[in-house]
């Protein structure tokens, strides 16, 4: 538990440290932008908006009342305003850029765990015939891609060349959300892309772990005694190899569903797909710290949390675990 409570402290601290590092100052942005419309201000307005603005997102005082005020405001749930949306509120934007984002890694990261698991849990099985050592090449050559690679060649393909998909945003311009069909179908198209673009690479990785950890488990001495013994191939599957070989993927699954919480950053973008990760991208290429600090804040809370809770029911999951720290 106090490694749980230091390292959100620590990296909470780190994430007010590096968006100051940025050679760009939010406030004088703004101001030059009002300035670029044309409109005259005389210095001492200039100054008394210039303190305004700091008092407004949080950045007026020292930088040890900023970050006192940060942790404050971090604890409450409160980032404050946005700078380069102003007058909307931090928590808004994540509000409703989240369930997006949930919705769209949270499916793609189930579907690759079970299809990759349940696939290369059969290539480790069957790990000396021909469509096991294939799918393998397959995998080693889609895994290494990273997924904004994939998503480009996915937007080549679909959209600029057979033109059979969307490019941009959640749903249909001038489509009202709701549960109709029609509704759900543009909303499928949308995401099926930047969900498939995931799906893709991540399948490869579940693929390759649970095919090696399969492989590693064969040469276990329960598994011969298990055959020795005469049970049936279906029954050492499941009972030997299955149970044994998702514990650590379960484990994968957990950290990796926290992560959710930073959005697909460059697949949200190039699908301008309206999640955190896209919001994010936005965040950093126009300064806008408190959106940046809202959104890594929301992050490292989420992957703190789901290692600790991991560490607290792996024990129920493994009975190796409870029964040796006995």
């Amino acid at each position: 538990m106090v490694s749980y409570f230091l390292t959100i402290f620590l990296s909470m601290t780190l994430c007010f440290i590096f968006p100051r590092l940025v050679p760009i100052d939010p406030i004088t942005t703004i101001l030059s932008r009002t300035a670029a419309t044309g409109a005259f201000m005389e210095p001492t307005a200039y100054m008394a908006m210039r303190e305004s603005l700091l008092e407004t997102f949080g950045l007026k005082g020292s930088l040890q009342e900023q970050y006192f005020n940060f942790l404050r405001r971090a604890f409450t749930g409160d980032f404050g305003y946005s700078l380069s949306t102003y007058p909307s509120k931090v928590n808004d934007i994540i509000a409703r850029s989240l369930p997006w984002t949930l919705c769209l890694l949270f499916s793609t990261s189930l579907i690759s765990w079970v299809f990759g698991n349940l696939i290369g849990l059969l290539a480790g099985y069957y790990k000396d015939r021909k469509i096991s050592k294939t799918l393998e090449l397959f995998a080693m050559v889609i895994y290494p891609i990273p997924y904004y690679v994939m998503a480009l060649i996915l937007i080549f393909v679909f959209i600029y060349w057979l033109r059979s998909f969307p490019l941009m945003g959640a749903y249909a311009i001038g489509s009202e959300p709701s549960l109709s069909l029609e509704f759900l179908w543009t909303l499928m198209r949308h995401s099926f892309l930047p969900a498939l673009s995931i799906v893709i690479v991540s399948l490869g990785w579940w693929f390759l772990s649970m095919r090696a950890l399969s492989i590693r488990i064969s040469e276990e001495d329960f598994v011969r005694f298990a055959i020795v013994k005469g049970l049936g191939k279906r029954v050492i599957l499941v009972r030997y190899y299955m149970r044994n070989a998702l514990l650590p993927q379960i484990t994968q699954l957990a950290m990796v569903l926290a992560t959710v919480f930073n959005g697909a950053v460059l697949t949200e973008y190039l699908f301008a797909y309206p999640g955190v990760g896209a919001m994010l991208w936005w965040a950093v290429s126009s300064a806008d710290v408190n959106l940046m600090m809202g959104i890594v804040t929301l992050s490292i809370m989420a992957v703190s949390t789901s290692a600790l809770l991991v560490d607290l029911i792996y024990p129920l999951i493994d009975p190796r675990i409870r029964y040796g720290s006995r």
